[in-house]
C-alpha cells in the first residue's frame, strides 16, 4: 500500500451532489411559480384582502350566537309545569335550552337568573329582557356550584306578570 495515496473523497462528491440537486429543485419551483403568477401581483393581493375581509366581516351575528350558553330553567315554585312553561317561551325566543328541572335543594322567594362572568351577566340579562315580568339577575350562588356549569340557570319561583 501506499502511503502517499489521497484520501477518499466519496463523502465530498455525494454533499456537492446533493447540493447541486437541491438548488435544481428550488430553481424549478421558482421557475413555475413565475410561470402561474398573474401579471399584476397587486391586484391579486387586493383580491386576496377582499375574500379575507369579506369572511371575516361576515360571522359576527354567527359568532355571538355560538358564545351563547345554554339555558337551564328550575321550577323551584309550587306550580307544576311552570318549568317547562317558562323553557318553552324561552325557546320560541330563540334561547338554546335544556329539559326543565325541579328545584327541592332549598329555596327561592324570586324569579332569579344567575350568571359567572360579564359575557354570562349580558345573556341573563337578555334572558330576563326575553321573560319579562320580575326577574332579578344576580352572580351564580354557591347552591348552584355544581348545576348548569356551562349555563344560564334560570330559577322559576311564580309566573311573570
Amino acid at each position: 500500500m501506499n502511503a502517499d495515496r489521497e484520501p477518499n473523497r466519496l463523502p465530498l462528491r455525494a454533499g456537492a451532489m446533493l447540493l447541486l440537486a437541491v438548488a435544481v429543485v428550488f430553481i424549478g419551483l421558482g421557475w413555475h411559480s413565475a410561470a402561474t403568477s398573474s401579471d399584476d401581483p397587486e391586484a391579486a393581493l387586493e383580491a386576496a384582502n377582499k375574500t379575507q375581509t369579506t369572511t371575516s366581516a361576515a360571522p359576527t351575528s354567527t359568532t355571538a350566537a355560538a358564545a351563547a350558553k345554554p339555558v337551564c330553567v328550575y321550577n323551584a315554585g309550587g306550580i307544576n309545569g311552570l318549568g317547562r312553561e317558562v323553557t318553552n317561551e324561552l325557546k320560541a325566543k330563540g334561547f338554546q335550552t335544556r329539559a326543565p328541572q325541579t328545584y327541592t335543594d332549598g329555596t327561592f322567594s324570586e324569579n332569579t337568573i344567575f350568571y359567572d362572568d360579564a359575557a354570562s351577566k349580558a345573556q341573563a340579562d337578555q334572558i330576563a329582557a326575553a321573560l319579562g315580568g320580575s326577574y332579578v339577575v344576580e352572580e351564580r350562588a354557591p347552591a348552584f356550584a355544581g348545576r348548569c356549569e356551562d349555563g344560564i340557570p334560570v330559577i322559576a319561583f311564580e309566573r311573570s306578570e
